[in-house]
């Protein structure tokens, strides 16, 4: 065979797999034979069920005849370097394992600023991958009657950067990283205060956003211990699920939502951008949900946090019920003062110009009453297109800023409901 590709020999049963190492991954592959895995034996609240194969031993060669996991095996029983001894030892501690090449917990622990090492890129890379299938296998086999959706919801609520960042604040990781970055402890400070000032309920969607380098530490000891282990991912579960306690479960999620982290997780996978903007009007707070630039949901409540948090669940719902996002950017219309005005209209309005080869849009005041101290204005916008010159008058405002963003509102409705674009 001249480009055999990577070749997984499973000596606990008659079978083989290839595949082209440049388009599939070792993920990839652990699903394949997922049909093998045990049933579980366990409900989600006892003794974790978990699906493995058992007695299993991997032969993986790269397309140049490399031994993969006899190149792990080569560096066991690898110490720690004098410098990292100590926190090695105390992570080992915290994990309750021993590893064999102390050298891969180091690496763990290493972050890119520190120049003098290997950082935990590399293995914060299959870390992730590893605790997601971990994750994946475990939810699928306790929850059996569960949708794809809501299986994938639990499994985000169980590895999120906010759930993670809150994994590595509670046994203390922190403080066992190498780093040469002074700012990355500020940041880590702060969030571990909001975590301590935060109501025992809070679990999610916290006041203060989980810095990335504590889920990445968590990924990346996570990894170190799979390596360590020759891959075996049944292994990982059973060292490092306690760590990753409690365990959201279904019933959490149905009576503490986490739609904020979530969402984010979900339209990651998705390769998509969440922001959520906020803004006041009177006593309330209003938040919305753009997915890639695009409204999808909005809410208003007189706290800022339960706004985010009800904007982002209603954002989830129809994210899940639908996947195409085919949602039009004047959709953002929502009730304000009575009329339908448009958060950012005026930008939107010269996108949607500039994406017609229209010339910008043209603002005048058409109008202004009041006393100095109080005056209000009536503005106009007016653009060009192929088949005529279109006008429209906002309402009036107190700030010309604001009247422009009327006109501009108006302008968006009326191309919209008229199908102009």
């Amino acid at each position: 065979m001249k480009n055999p590709g990577l070749q997984i020999s499973l000596s606990h049963r008659f079978f083989s797999y290839i595949f082209s190492a440049t388009k599939r991954s070792i993920r990839a592959c652990q699903e394949v034979y997922s049909g093998w895995f045990k049933k579980p034996t366990h409900s989600p609240h006892n003794r974790p069920a978990f699906l493995s194969v058992p007695s299993l031993s991997y032969i993986m060669h790269t397309p140049n005849g490399l031994n993969i996991f006899a190149l792990s095996r080569i560096s066991e029983n690898v110490p720690a370097s004098k410098e990292m001894e100590a926190s090695v030892r105390a992570v080992e501690e915290i994990v309750g394992y021993n590893f064999k090449n102390k050298r891969l917990l180091e690496e763990a622990l290493t972050h890119s600023s520190y120049t003098e090492s290997i950082s935990y890129q590399r293995l914060e890379f299959i870390g992730d991958a590893a605790l997601g299938c971990a994750l994946s296998n475990y939810v699928f086999l306790a929850y059996s009657s569960l949708d794809p959706g809501q299986l994938s919801l639990l499994r985000a609520a169980n590895i999120s950067t906010e759930k993670l960042a809150r994994v590595a604040i509670r046994h203390g990781l922190y403080q066992y990283v190498r780093h040469n970055a002074a700012a990355l402890d500020e940041k880590v400070r702060e969030f571990a205060i909001a975590i301590e000032d935060e109501d025992e309920a809070v679990t999610y969607g916290g006041s203060v956003k989980a810095p990335k380098i504590l889920a990445d530490i968590v990924e990346s000891v996570a990894a170190a211990v799979y390596v360590d282990c020759n891959f075996d991912l049944q292994e990982l579960w059973v060292i490092f699920r306690g760590l990753l306690e409690p365990i959201v479960t279904l019933e959490d999620l149905q009576q503490q939502p986490q739609p904020v982290t979530m969402l984010f997780e979900l339209c990651q996978k998705d390769g998509k951008q969440v922001d959520i903007k906020h803004w006041r009007k009177g006593l309330k707070n209003i938040a919305s949900v753009y997915v890639d630039g695009k409204f999808i949901a909005s809410s208003c409540t007189e706290q800022k946090e339960t706004a985010k948090l009800y904007a982002a669940k209603e954002a989830l719902r129809k994210l899940l019920e639908s996947k195409s996002n085919d949602v039009e950017t004047t959709e953002s219309c929502k009730e304000f003062d009575g009329k339908y005005e448009i958060d950012g209209a005026k930008q939107k309005l010269h996108e949607l110009c500039g994406k017609r080869k229209w010339p910008k849009p043209n603002y005048r005041i058409e109008r202004e009453v009041g006393p100095a101290h109080d005056r209000r204005f009536i503005c106009s916008v007016q653009i060009e297109t192929v088949d005529g010159t279109l006008f429209m008058m906002g309402d009036m405002k107190s700030r010309v800023k604001d009247a422009d963003n009327s006109a501009a509102s108006l302008m968006l409705r009326a191309l919209l409901e008229s199908k102009y674009v």
